[in-house]
């Protein structure tokens, strides 16, 4: 049985993910119209980033599902590929507009409004791929639960693949206009981090009623480990001199591949990593 602390400690935890899941409901209407998300660039043909694609690979004909898709793009982008999709979110609106995107585009998929790290309770099989990027793992309380539930649906001969801000990074100040100035922990805390609400990253001018964000830092070590774990075999782990946003006021614009993306300016650029991702395989039977 729970001991009374750690029953109050959970009752926080769902309160947190409670107010989180609501600014995720107005989030999601002002990222639907944002030029950060461009849906009409998406419908119009533009996919995604080529690093994704090179170290995910071919997807055609494979299944896959999408942890934390927010409202879809990235997984009807797979869709487009060729595999048979799934997507996840918690956010109703989300998954809302997610299916009325893919309704319009006339692609094949599945989209399963739930919580993450309670996926089983709404989502059986397994996939060849299993899929998440960027702002995600930063939401999460429990990344060894969260390990577990992704390692569920790799079936034999299948991989996870994540991709993310660094850890190491997103200890700086994203405020500070002019230097890098450590400001969160680097390491996983007992009470989440607390953010104050200013529109979105995707639109700071906003209007929003939340005034709040709760947020979780989880080093690379315990990534790796909730993976390992969980059953999986970590492949490689690759650490990337460039951010998919623009993660510090100072940094530049940059081409990597055909697609924008954000770096440190001058001499700074490539001395510490702004993203990582990973390849987990579950090895295939007999």
């Amino acid at each position: 049985m729970r001991s009374a602390g750690q029953r109050a400690r959970l009752s926080g935890m769902d309160r947190y993910s409670a107010a989180n899941k609501a600014l995720w409901e107005e989030w999601t209407e002002i990222h639907v119209r944002s030029a950060f998300y461009d849906v009409e660039g998406w419908k119009a043909g533009r996919g995604l980033p080529e690093l994704l694609l090179e170290e995910v690979g071919d997807v055609a004909g494979k299944d896959l599902l999408h942890l934390q898709c927010h409202f879809g793009l990235d997984t009807l982008s797979w869709a487009r590929l060729g595999a048979r999709v799934t997507g996840v979110d918690f956010s109703e609106r989300a998954v809302a507009h997610a299916r009325a995107l893919a309704a319009e585009a006339r692609l094949e998929a599945t989209f399963v409004q739930a919580d993450v790290l309670d996926l089983p309770a709404a989502l059986g099989g397994d996939f060849d791929v299993v899929f998440t990027s960027f702002g995600v793992l930063g939401w999460l309380p429990d990344l060894a639960r969260w390990g577990r539930v992704a390692a569920r649906y790799v079936r034999p001969g299948g991989f996870l693949y994540v991709a993310e801000g660094h850890p190491f990074a997103l200890g700086f100040d994203e405020d500070d206009p002019s230097e890098l100035r450590l400001r969160w922990p680097y390491f996983t805390t007992a009470e989440p981090l607390a953010f104050p609400v200013q529109g979105s990253y995707a639109d700071p001018d906003a209007d929003v009623q939340a005034s709040t964000e709760y947020g979780w830092q989880h080093s690379l070590g315990e990534v790796v480990t909730a993976l390992a774990a969980a059953g999986l075999r970590v492949e490689w782990l690759h650490e990337h001199a460039y951010a998919a946003w623009k993660m510090f006021p100072f940094c530049v614009e940059a081409r990597w591949g055909s697609r924008r993306w954000w770096r440190l300016p001058g001499e700074l650029h490539g001395r510490l990593p702004l993203t990582f991702s990973l390849k987990a395989s579950r090895p295939a039977s007999g």
